[in-house]
């Protein structure tokens, strides 16, 4: 089942559920979803986007709104700062499983082991590297803090 199938199918249990906060978000995905299809479209692409281009969308959606979350804990909005919370809940349902602060520094280490990294100029290969081989699963900004830190 495609990832767009996925999201109109939960939008669809959300409405039958009259959960208002994931009704939104879902419509929400949707609306960009269908935004990238009209600004991708031309003669041969009548399909619309694949499901690594909305990957690829939801991650964008997440980091706004790890971006407004931390914009509301300064500014001390607890009620909006629950909202984003939870729409990046709903967001990350249709992503693969991230890996922990652990798994990540791992990840790194034996990425910098495998290509014998000496130091900071090294970085960009080890990142290349990096989002080569995990690109669903790896945060990069975490990613690359950790190999920053490493190769220092």
């Amino acid at each position: 089942m495609s990832l767009r199938i996925k999201i109109e199918t939960k939008l669809q249990e959300a409405l039958k559920e009259r959960n208002k906060l994931e009704i939104s978000t879902l419509r929400l995905i949707l609306a960009a979803v269908k935004d990238r299809d009209i600004a991708s479209r031309t003669s041969d692409n009548r399909t619309g986007i694949k499901d690594e281009d909305i990957k690829q969308l939801l991650k964008k959606m997440i980091k706004q709104r790890n971006e407004s979350i931390e914009i509301y804990k300064k500014n001390n909005r607890i009620d909006l700062l629950e909202i984003e919370k939870g729409e990046v809940e709903i967001i990350r349902t249709f992503l693969p499983k991230q890996l922990n602060e652990t798994e990540i520094t791992k990840v790194c280490k034996e990425t910098i082991q495998s290509i014998r990294a000496q130091g900071p100029k090294d970085i960009g290969k080890v990142m290349g590297i990096l989002k080569k081989k995990y690109s669903d699963i790896l945060d990069f900004a975490k990613a690359g803090e950790q190999v920053k830190e490493i190769l220092k």
